[in-house]
Order: structure tokens, then sequence, then C-alpha cells
């Protein structure tokens, strides 16, 4: 069988999380969560870095830090996972979701500006498959209407939008460490920060509303409760185990960019004969091979495809249901203007198998099904 997912793993992790067992020091902060954090940094070009015990939790990070509250809206595609909304629906705002664009299933740049109201607060760009937002056009129209800018970068690290590191380019940018992840530390993620005048109460909002922070640095003689926060602090053990990814980072990257271009090459006659539709990457964009994709017809072709592949004991899913026609996105959001593209393109997409150790011979396979499938 052909699982759909593998984490990843080097076989140093066991190596560092004993390392950082001996040092006595695995509740977070050590030296294995600060190498992580000055790789991000110097990886994406942030002023700060800070790991965070989820993606879900960088997220609800930079709400607090964005000042979000009741009565704030907050626009964001439809098309994502329930942790972009749920970060600002904890903090009382209301959710607008608007469409996507069906080329890169990324928010249409287009519909955010008709979305705004004298309550909306935050952009939430969603980098679907670690392929850039147009990030230009959106920082644009939050600096013009004095709106915060929280890149859900969730599947974008080692992505880039004209040569700008994903993550690193709104106000805050939020990284996933899960393990269906480029690099996992099982559960985890950063949050990334751009003005240093935000540092300071991050730090204190990561540490339980705490300067424990400044504590540890000798910046003060004692430290004490100061502001609202939260345990967003991970175990150094899980720091540990990311960090033997991060090493390696670049060789996992280009493997996973050559399975890609593997099973694009192999299925781009049947994308030009029109049965499926392949990724599309504008120029400006580097990704990170996070996400193969194809569209079949419909959801009932998908969903025969998906039973045909798995009779050739190869496991492919589906992705996100949209947020606006779940239940909770019907009583935290709304939906702006006409669903064109959200729904129909989300029913027709089917993700293939993609992990570090996926083998050339297997895409071979998988693309020979499809092929066969379609035959």
């Amino acid at each position: 069988m052909i699982k759909f997912n593998v984490p990843p793993y080097t076989g140093d992790e066991i190596t560092y999380i004993e390392e950082a067992v001996k040092k006595r020091k695995i509740c977070g902060d050590g030296d294995f969560t600060k190498l992580c954090n000055g790789w991000i940094e110097k990886t994406a070009g942030a002023q700060k870095a800070l790991l965070t015990t989820s993606c879900t939790h960088a997220l609800e990070m930079a709400a607090i830090l964005s000042d979000v509250g009741p009565g704030d809206e907050v626009i964001m595609p439809s098309y994502t996972f329930v942790s972009t909304a749920d970060a600002f629906v904890v903090r009382g705002a209301r959710i607008v979701f608007v469409d996507i664009r069906p080329d890169t299933m990324n928010i249409n740049e287009k519909l955010i500006e008709k979305a705004i109201t004298r309550n909306t607060r935050v952009i939430v760009p969603v980098h679907y498959a670690g392929v850039g937002c147009e990030m230009d056009e959106i920082c644009e129209i939050a600096q013009a209407y004095h709106l915060k800018v929280v890149e859900d970068a969730a599947q974008g690290i080692m992505s880039a939008y004209k040569g700008r590191m994903l993550g690193a380019i709104g106000d805050f940018g939020c990284y996933s460490f899960h393990e269906t992840k480029n690099y996992s530390m099982g559960e985890g993620g950063a949050i990334l920060i751009k003005d240093k005048k935000d540092n300071e109460l991050a730090e204190i909002i990561r540490e339980k509303g705490t300067d424990r922070s400044k504590f540890f640095r000798g910046e003060i003689d004692k430290y004490t409760w100061v502001e609202a926060g939260s345990s967003y602090l991970p175990s150094e053990l899980n720091a540990a185990y990311l960090w033997a990814q991060l090493r390696i980072a670049e060789k996992i990257n280009d493997e996973r960019i050559r399975n890609w271009n593997q099973y694009y090459e192999e299925l781009e006659k049947l994308g030009k004969s029109g049965k499926i539709e392949l990724p599309f990457i504008p120029e400006h964009c580097a990704h990170n091979g996070h996400m193969f994709y194809i569209k079949a017809q419909n959801i009932q072709e998908r969903t025969e495809l998906i039973q045909y592949l798995k009779k050739k004991e190869i496991l492919t899913v589906f992705h996100y249901i949209p947020l606006h026609s779940a239940p909770a996105g019907k009583r935290y959001g709304s939906f702006h203007g006409e669903d064109c593209f959200t729904t129909r393109e989300s029913e027709r997409l089917l993700r293939l198998p993609m992990y570090f150790g996926l083998k050339k011979e297997q895409i071979t396979y998988i693309t020979d099904c499809i092929k066969e499938f379609y035959a």
C-alpha cells in the first residue's frame, strides 16, 4: 500500500531528543528551540520567529497581537483549514469569506477590497499548497485601509513570492510543523513577526502572559503576570525532533520538488488532453513541493478515481470542505459575494501521495494507474 503521507524522518531525531534529555532541559526555549528559531529567522528573512505548540496557536498569537476582538471582522478564503478561522473566532471576531482563484486555489485578491467594512481588522491570505498569494496587492490594500496582514503559511515554509519567503511578508506569518508538513515536530508551529515593537508582547503572550523570557535573559530580577496569554511554548523534545530535519531542509525540499516535477511530467499529456487539470504555479512564485494535486471533472469522477486507486493500493484524499458551508462557518461567518469557484473547485481536487522518501518508481506506478483509469 502506498500511503498518502509518511511523516519526515532523517535518523537523527532520537539522537537530538536524547541530547535534550541529558541536558535536563525539556520544557522549552532551550538550545534546540533557539536553533530552530534562528534557522527560521535566517531562512525566511524574518526579524523574529518563535516556535509554538501548533500553527493554530501561532495564528491565535497573531490574532492577539493584531488586537482582534468582539465585533471585528477578518477576511479570508473559505477554502482553508478550520484553524485559520478558529484563531479569530475565539477572540470574538466574525469571519468574512471571499471566493478563491481557480488557478492557484488561493484567495482572489481582486475581491478583498469589496469585502472591507469599517469593522474589518485583518486580512488572512492562505498560501495553498505552498504557492504564494498575490501579496503585493494584498499588502497594498491592507496599507490603504490600515489593516493587519496575517499570512497562514502553514504549507508555505521554503516557498517564495517574488523572491520573498512566505510567512515573512505580512505583519505576522504562521508555519505548521504538523506530521503532514514538509518538516515536522509531530504537533507544532511558529509565528514570524515583522515589526520589532511586537516582539516583547509576543514573548509575554507565549509564556502564559508573563515576562519570564526577560527574566531568563537576565533583563529583570523576577518575572510576573503582566498580560493575558497562554501556554504556546513547545517542549524542547519536539524542537529537538524538528531540528534534525531543519539541518537538512534543503535536501528534503529538493527531493519534494523532484517528486512534484515527476508527477507533473508524467501526467502532463493527460492534462493537455483536458481529462484532468494540473496545478498552476505563477512565474513569480517558487513553491516547496508540499502537495501535488489533480482536478477531476466533478465530484463523482473524483470519488470513482479515489476508489479505483484504493483498489490499486494507493491512498489519495480530497481536501477542505469549504468553511462557509460548515455549521460553525454559518454561525461565525458569512460569504461575501458569489461562490463561483470555492465549492466547485474543492469538489474536483484530489491530493496524491507526497512525502520525503517517496520513490520514483512509486510515482510512476501512481501515474500509470491514473492513466489507466482515464483510458
